[in-house]
């Protein structure tokens, strides 16, 4: 019986390790990615209104945040800065990604093309 038990423990042990492996690959692949911030003209940015833009400044300043960490910095509620981060992601200013529970909003990068926000920003 403990033999049994061992060989299970041991293929899945062999199969954590080749996760490990594999994780440590794409790690290093991912480490010397560092994308640029899309550069956007004044008059772009003065195309949203106040209240857009006040969120959009504030992502532009820390980076990358959630709704609760730029409706500390901005003072309005959490739901609002919610509401205004997902409009400013739709209307293709800013991407936003799953960590965790929570959503993270960051700008657009370089690699996003211009060709492809145009369309997006015409709404």
């Amino acid at each position: 019986m403990n033999v049994v038990r061992k060989s299970a423990f041991d293929r899945i042990l062999q199969e954590m390790m080749q996760i490990r492996y594999r994780l440590d690959d794409i790690e290093a692949a991912l480490s010397g990615w560092n994308p640029r911030p899309l550069e956007i003209s004044e008059s772009e940015l003065f195309s949203l209104p106040d209240h857009l833009r006040k969120t959009y400044l504030t992502v532009m300043s820390k980076g990358e945040c959630n709704a609760t960490e730029v409706s500390n910095l901005t003072g309005r509620c959490r739901a609002m800065e919610s509401n205004y981060l997902n409009q400013l992601a739709r209307m293709g200013w800013l991407t936003k990604r799953r960590h965790s529970k929570t959503l993270r909003f960051s700008l657009v990068y370089k690699e996003v093309t211009k060709e492809r926000l145009q369309p997006m920003r015409a709404h």
